[in-house]
């Protein structure tokens, strides 16, 4: 906890940007019978039946001091997947950076070795080379400001039914356009110092 605490104390630093990531399950849901639209008199109507169209996984990163973030969904979250997106973060979003500080849950494809997997050991060993990977602790994904991310796009974007992929990506790039171009960043006051006054019962007693 302390140590992604220390992260999102640094001052931002271009060269070494911090990018909080996560990753989101979704159940395609589609219409039995076409919704109503609303009319004079009265308001819109939707069956309360759908049809399961399966599922999908939402990769968002976010660098939450420069207000930006990335959005995209893909069919499944393997090892593969994840590193096609970290490959994407430091080759397309962050070419310039040096290193790029990602911070995420610990899950088992969240690893270097999901890089050697996907790519030639030369590659891998490179894209590794420019991560400082910190992962939030098994029992505080809350620490994650990902998370605030996938909050919000669930409120905004994923409140009705999508049936499909190529849907659901075209309505996740509108989101990430117009929160992006709005420059909402994130503002983060939680401390170590805060950590260790109103957490004390984490810490080891003695």
């Amino acid at each position: 906890m302390e140590d992604v605490l220390a992260v999102y104390a640094r001052p931002y630093d271009p060269a070494r940007p911090v990018v909080c990531m996560d990753e989101k399950p979704f159940q395609f849901l589609g219409e039995v019978r076409d919704p109503l639209p609303a009319r004079p008199g009265r308001d819109a109507r939707q069956d309360s039946e759908y049809i399961r169209c399966g599922t999908c996984s939402i990769f968002v990163f976010t660098d939450p001091l420069r207000g930006w973030r990335r959005v995209h969904a893909l069919a499944q979250r393997t090892k593969l997947d994840w590193a096609g997106q970290v490959k994407q973060l430091l080759t397309v979003d962050y070419p310039d950076a040096g290193t790029v500080v990602l911070v995420m849950d610990n899950l088992n494809t969240h690893t270097i070795a999901s890089l050697y997997d996907a790519f030639p050991p030369a590659e891998a060993f490179a894209l590794a080379q420019r991560l400082e990977i910190h992962h939030t602790p098994k029992h505080g994904s809350w620490l994650n400001i990902a998370e605030i991310e996938l909050s919000a796009l669930s409120r905004q974007c994923l409140d009705r039914r999508i049936s499909d992929l190529d849907t659901l990506n075209t309505e996740l790039a509108a989101w990430q356009h117009a929160t992006n171009t709005n420059q909402r960043g994130v503002d983060w006051q939680f401390t170590t110092h805060d950590a260790r006054t109103r957490l004390r019962h984490l810490y080891p007693k003695g």
